[in-house]
Protein backbone atom coordinates (compact mmCIF):
# COMPACT_ATOMS: atom_id res chain seq x y z
CA UNK A 1 0.00 0.00 0.00
CA UNK A 2 1.56 3.32 -0.79
CA UNK A 3 2.00 5.82 1.59
CA UNK A 4 -1.03 8.18 -0.09
CA UNK A 5 -3.48 5.84 0.48
CA UNK A 6 -2.25 4.51 4.23
CA UNK A 7 -2.47 8.26 5.36
CA UNK A 8 -6.00 8.54 3.95
CA UNK A 9 -6.94 5.26 5.84
CA UNK A 10 -5.07 6.79 9.58
CA UNK A 11 -6.67 10.28 8.93
CA UNK A 12 -10.10 8.87 8.06
CA UNK A 13 -9.50 7.23 11.58
CA UNK A 14 -8.44 10.06 13.59
CA UNK A 15 -11.23 11.64 12.10
CA UNK A 16 -13.84 9.02 13.20
CA UNK A 17 -12.44 9.89 16.44
CA UNK A 18 -13.13 13.12 16.96
CA UNK A 19 -14.49 15.75 15.13
CA UNK A 20 -17.63 16.73 12.75
CA UNK A 21 -17.86 15.49 9.15
CA UNK A 22 -17.11 18.79 7.66
CA UNK A 23 -13.60 19.02 9.42
CA UNK A 24 -13.16 15.26 8.94
CA UNK A 25 -13.34 15.54 4.84
CA UNK A 26 -11.32 19.21 5.21
CA UNK A 27 -8.84 17.44 7.60
CA UNK A 28 -8.55 14.42 5.45
CA UNK A 29 -7.83 16.32 1.59
CA UNK A 30 -5.31 18.82 3.88
CA UNK A 31 -3.56 16.08 5.37
CA UNK A 32 -3.76 13.81 2.27
CA UNK A 33 -2.01 16.35 0.07
CA UNK A 34 0.86 17.39 2.91
CA UNK A 35 1.44 13.65 2.61
CA UNK A 36 1.90 13.63 -1.27
CA UNK A 37 3.92 16.54 -1.12
CA UNK A 38 6.08 15.12 1.41
CA UNK A 39 6.08 11.61 0.36
CA UNK A 40 5.27 10.55 3.93
CA UNK A 41 3.14 9.79 6.39
CA UNK A 42 2.24 12.33 8.95
CA UNK A 43 4.20 11.79 12.49
CA UNK A 44 2.03 10.63 15.58
CA UNK A 45 2.77 14.37 16.83
CA UNK A 46 0.84 16.01 13.54
CA UNK A 47 -1.74 13.11 13.96
CA UNK A 48 -1.87 14.47 17.62
CA UNK A 49 -2.28 17.84 17.06
CA UNK A 50 -5.04 17.22 14.37
CA UNK A 51 -7.20 15.38 16.50
CA UNK A 52 -6.97 17.97 19.03
CA UNK A 53 -8.42 20.41 16.30
CA UNK A 54 -10.70 17.95 15.46
CA UNK A 55 -11.84 17.63 19.20
CA UNK A 56 -12.23 21.65 19.48
CA UNK A 57 -14.46 21.94 16.29
CA UNK A 58 -16.81 18.90 17.75
CA UNK A 59 -16.95 20.41 20.89
CA UNK A 60 -18.21 23.64 18.96
CA UNK A 61 -20.74 21.90 16.98
CA UNK A 62 -22.32 20.47 20.32
CA UNK A 63 -21.84 23.80 21.72
CA UNK A 64 -23.97 25.33 18.94
CA UNK A 65 -26.65 22.85 18.87
CA UNK A 66 -27.35 22.16 22.39
CA UNK A 67 -29.35 25.15 24.01
CA UNK A 68 -27.78 25.81 27.14
CA UNK A 69 -28.40 28.22 29.96
CA UNK A 70 -25.68 29.81 31.67
CA UNK A 71 -26.00 27.74 34.47
CA UNK A 72 -26.59 24.01 32.71
CA UNK A 73 -23.34 25.28 30.99
CA UNK A 74 -21.51 25.72 33.55
CA UNK A 75 -22.45 22.01 34.90
CA UNK A 76 -22.38 20.40 31.53
CA UNK A 77 -18.76 21.13 30.10
CA UNK A 78 -16.96 19.50 32.80
CA UNK A 79 -19.07 16.08 32.40
CA UNK A 80 -18.51 16.68 28.87
CA UNK A 81 -14.76 17.11 29.27
CA UNK A 82 -14.49 13.59 31.24
CA UNK A 83 -16.65 11.98 28.55
CA UNK A 84 -14.43 13.38 25.78
CA UNK A 85 -11.41 12.27 27.54
CA UNK A 86 -12.55 8.82 27.90
CA UNK A 87 -14.11 8.67 24.26
CA UNK A 88 -10.68 9.68 23.42
CA UNK A 89 -9.29 6.47 24.96
CA UNK A 90 -11.30 4.45 22.71
CA UNK A 91 -10.68 6.67 19.94
CA UNK A 92 -7.07 5.69 20.21
CA UNK A 93 -7.82 2.04 20.08
CA UNK A 94 -9.44 2.56 17.19
CA UNK A 95 -7.23 5.08 15.73
CA UNK A 96 -4.41 1.57 16.57
CA UNK A 97 -6.75 -0.59 14.76
CA UNK A 98 -6.96 1.07 11.33
CA UNK A 99 -3.21 2.03 11.32
CA UNK A 100 -2.95 -2.17 11.33
CA UNK A 101 -5.66 -2.64 9.16
CA UNK A 102 -4.28 -0.34 6.78
CA UNK A 103 -0.44 -1.80 7.37
CA UNK A 104 -1.83 -5.42 6.61
CA UNK A 105 -4.23 -4.74 4.31
CA UNK A 106 -2.69 -6.37 1.32
CA UNK A 107 -1.16 -9.82 3.29
CA UNK A 108 -3.88 -10.52 5.82
CA UNK A 109 -5.36 -13.91 6.71
CA UNK A 110 -8.39 -15.61 7.40
CA UNK A 111 -7.89 -15.03 11.47
CA UNK A 112 -6.34 -11.39 11.22
CA UNK A 113 -9.56 -10.56 9.56
CA UNK A 114 -11.33 -12.19 11.92
CA UNK A 115 -9.41 -10.64 14.86
CA UNK A 116 -9.99 -6.96 12.92
CA UNK A 117 -13.48 -7.52 13.25
CA UNK A 118 -13.60 -8.81 16.61
CA UNK A 119 -11.57 -6.09 18.27
CA UNK A 120 -13.87 -3.88 15.72
CA UNK A 121 -16.92 -4.88 17.47
CA UNK A 122 -15.37 -4.42 20.67
CA UNK A 123 -14.52 -0.66 20.26
CA UNK A 124 -18.01 -0.05 19.41
CA UNK A 125 -19.11 -1.81 22.58
CA UNK A 126 -16.67 0.77 24.34
CA UNK A 127 -18.28 3.63 22.83
CA UNK A 128 -22.17 2.06 23.73
CA UNK A 129 -21.09 1.33 27.23
CA UNK A 130 -19.43 5.23 27.67
CA UNK A 131 -22.70 6.85 26.74
CA UNK A 132 -24.48 4.75 29.23
CA UNK A 133 -22.24 5.46 31.70
CA UNK A 134 -22.70 9.14 30.97
CA UNK A 135 -26.42 9.63 30.51
CA UNK A 136 -26.99 9.48 34.33
CA UNK A 137 -24.16 12.28 35.06
CA UNK A 138 -25.54 14.15 32.27
CA UNK A 139 -29.30 13.94 33.23
CA UNK A 140 -28.51 15.31 36.82
CA UNK A 141 -27.51 18.67 35.21
CA UNK A 142 -29.46 18.78 32.29
CA UNK A 143 -33.44 17.57 31.62
CA UNK A 144 -34.38 14.82 30.05
CA UNK A 145 -34.91 16.18 25.80
CA UNK A 146 -31.65 18.07 26.82
CA UNK A 147 -29.78 15.03 27.53
CA UNK A 148 -31.07 13.04 24.51
CA UNK A 149 -30.07 16.17 22.35
CA UNK A 150 -26.51 15.79 23.61
CA UNK A 151 -26.30 12.15 22.76
CA UNK A 152 -28.39 12.30 19.54
CA UNK A 153 -25.61 14.86 18.40
CA UNK A 154 -22.73 12.74 19.68
CA UNK A 155 -24.52 9.66 18.14
CA UNK A 156 -25.14 11.44 14.97
CA UNK A 157 -21.82 12.28 14.79
CA UNK A 158 -20.39 9.17 15.16
CA UNK A 159 -22.62 8.00 12.24
CA UNK A 160 -21.69 10.64 9.78
CA UNK A 161 -18.05 9.45 10.26
CA UNK A 162 -18.51 6.27 10.22
CA UNK A 163 -19.57 6.16 6.35
CA UNK A 164 -16.75 8.70 5.98
CA UNK A 165 -14.50 5.86 7.04
CA UNK A 166 -16.02 3.23 5.07
CA UNK A 167 -15.91 4.95 2.37
CA UNK A 168 -12.35 5.18 2.36
CA UNK A 169 -11.65 1.58 3.91
CA UNK A 170 -12.08 -1.38 1.22
CA UNK A 171 -13.36 -4.50 1.53
CA UNK A 172 -10.92 -6.84 2.34
CA UNK A 173 -12.49 -9.55 -0.45
CA UNK A 174 -11.13 -7.37 -2.77
CA UNK A 175 -7.87 -7.69 -2.04
CA UNK A 176 -8.02 -11.06 -2.46
CA UNK A 177 -5.47 -12.49 -4.82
Amino acid sequence: MNNKAAMVLMVAGVCYLAGSHVTARTATRQETAASTKSGQAASDQDIELLRKDIRSQKKQLIAANLSLTPTEAIKFWPIYDQYEAEYTKIGDAKLALIKEYAQNLDTITDEQALDYLKRSEEISQSVIQLRKKYVPAVNQVLPGKKTATFFQLERRIEMLLDVEVASLLPPLQSQSH
